[in-house]
């Protein structure tokens, strides 16, 4: 039951980035400015999760613990994700929102397997199958499809 609930999390997550990408989209057509759209999401979401973060070690009695990440983890997903959120915003009015989620994830994908394969970042090793090829490629193939026709 857990495993499901997980999943439903993640299909949730990826709902709100494909909601997220035309919103910000927006945004950056009444500012003018595409890359200030990206960076007003980033603030938006910092204030929230610093908000969050706060109130979460303060009822359960945590303590951050400030020097145990090596330094560049500190500035690595927050680069990578503000290409991924300045690439929305450039992209979701020049090839659509389904195009973008379906490119998206296409990249996700193929990062995910490489990720697996290499056991980048602690990650548990899980060996490129067949299936995992063949389901890459079809996911490839259908991203092509959503943008083209």
């Amino acid at each position: 039951m857990a495993g499901a609930l997980w999943s439903l999390l993640g299909v949730l997550a990826g709902a709100f980035v494909a909601i997220q990408a035309p919103i910000n989209a927006q945004l950056a057509r009444g500012l003018g400015v595409p890359v200030a759209a990206a960076a007003i999401s980033f603030l938006s979401g910092a204030i929230v999760l610093g908000l969050v973060t706060y109130f979460t070690t303060r009822s359960q009695g945590l303590v951050i613990d400030w020097k145990a990440p090596a330094p560049w983890l500190f500035v690595a997903g927050g680069a990578l994700g503000a290409v991924y959120v300045t690439s929305s915003v450039l992209l979701t009015p020049r090839i659509g929102a389904a195009a973008l989620m379906a490119f998206l994830v296409a990249g996700q994908l193929l990062a995910g397997m490489l990720v697996d394969k290499a056991g980048y970042f602690g990650v548990a090793v899980r060996e490129l199958s067949m299936g995992r090829i063949v389901g890459a490629m079809l996911l490839l193939a259908g991203a092509l499809m959503i943008r083209i026709y």
